[in-house]
């Protein structure tokens, strides 16, 4: 340090802010070669690679909105569709629900029909039915009532024709009778 502060005092001491004057030539010829690389051999790569980017960046943008807009198109249609078909669906329960009125007024006539069908039939079934009782009534009452009268008269009415008069008149009486209670 003694030696410093000699040479200082003698003011041969540069300052050490300043560099020496080659130095400082070469320094700014070799900044000026690797700047003059740099800028044919970088700098063309960095500015395709910028292009490259801000393009694909407004490509990116530019199919954004045109899927936003397809997107939007694709739900106007959609709810299009969907308002259609809840307009359907309505138009088709409305009918169903018709259709189903009509069959069950269809099913009551059917069922009134049948049911008027099933009570004449019994009626027929029932007038069919007394006839025959009637009649197997009126002959096993003839044939007591013959045998009966045969009894009081004392003779035989085997004849037939006669037997048919009597039972017919004694069933007549006894109809008039029946009527005339009524």
């Amino acid at each position: 340090m003694s030696q410093l502060l000699i040479l200082a005092a003698e003011g041969e001491l540069e300052n050490p802010l300043v560099p020496p004057i080659p130095e400082l030539v070469i320094g700014l010829l070799a900044f000026v070669i690797v700047f003059g690389v740099l800028a044919k051999k970088l700098l063309p790569n960095i500015n395709k690679v910028l292009e490259q980017r801000r393009e694909s960046i407004e490509g990116g943008i530019e199919k954004a909105e045109a899927a936003q807009t397809e997107a939007q198109s694709v739900l106007e249609q959609y709810k299009a569709q969907l308002a259609e078909a809840r307009h359907e669906a309505a138009r088709l329960r409305q009918e169903a629900q018709e259709q189903g009125a009509t069959l069950i007024a269809e099913m009551r006539a059917e069922g009134q029909r049948q049911r008027e069908e099933i009570v004449a039939a019994g009626h027929t079934q029932i007038e069919a039915d007394r006839k025959a009782a009637a009649s197997a009534l009126r002959q096993d009452v003839g044939k007591l009532a013959t045998d009966l009268a045969g009894k009081l008269v004392g003779e035989s009415l085997e004849d037939h024709a006669r037997q048919s008069r009597v039972i017919d008149r004694f069933l007549d009486e006894l109809e008039e009778k029946a009527e005339a209670a009524r």
